[in-house]
């Protein structure tokens, strides 16, 4: 069986993340089209809906807002992306769509929240871009609530380790993605979570995490 081999973190965190930032601003049109378009990537995105709880939501690097405007209305939503262009983009299809949110540029680590303010922090398909993950990972347990809840998706090295499964992660990985031992650093920030396949032969993983 094929074992996983984790990327190492970044040695320059300040570039790498300035390096992606570039990347999303170059690409941010495009990507706003292909996430509209795939029907693949928005199933993902859309599989976080079903465990929000609690009312007051963060978006933790929304990218263009798709998942932004599928969100219930009842939902009190707050989002934040490092990327400026992202930013103004998800604003036009929040216009767009009718959809409300408090939206604003920021870094995820370094949160503009109070510490526990929010019932649920949705992440998806950014993790592996951060500098830094034990940072990141600590500012969103910060701000959620005791008993609040981390939806996070992302790629991930299949459990099974299948072949396809293994490839794809590694085509992420050589992309410049940083693939990281999630389980563990979930468990070192004090989640209780549990990991579900939901595409990629099992690259693509969806963790649904308590604070405890």
């Amino acid at each position: 069986m094929t074992e996983p081999l984790f990327s190492e973190e970044p040695a320059d965190a300040k570039e790498f993340a300035q390096r992606f930032d570039k990347t999303y601003t170059r690409i941010a049109g495009a990507y706003d089209l292909a996430v509209r378009l795939l029907p693949f990537w928005k199933t993902w995105l859309e599989a976080a809906l079903p465990h929000i709880k609690g009312r007051r939501v963060l978006e933790v690097s929304f990218g263009t807002g798709y998942l932004l405007t599928r969100y219930p209305s009842l939902y009190d939503v707050h989002g934040i992306d490092l990327n400026a262009r992202m930013v103004a983009v998800a604003r036009k299809n929040l216009k767009r769509t009718g959809v409300s949110a408090l939206l604003q540029q920021g870094s995820v680590l370094d949160l503009p929240y109070r510490s526990g303010c929010f019932d649920t922090v949705v992440n998806t398909m950014a993790f592996s871009g951060y500098p830094s993950a034990e940072r990141a990972m600590a500012e969103k347990r910060r701000v959620l609530k005791a008993g609040g809840r981390l939806v996070l998706i992302d790629i991930n090295f299949p459990v099974d380790r299948n072949r396809i499964g293994m490839m794809l992660t590694r085509c992420w990985q050589r992309a410049g993605d940083i693939i990281r031992d999630v389980d563990s650093v979930l468990k070192d920030h004090g989640f209780a979570y549990q990991d579900v396949a939901i595409g990629g032969s099992g690259s693509v993983h969806l963790y649904v995490c308590d604070k405890v």
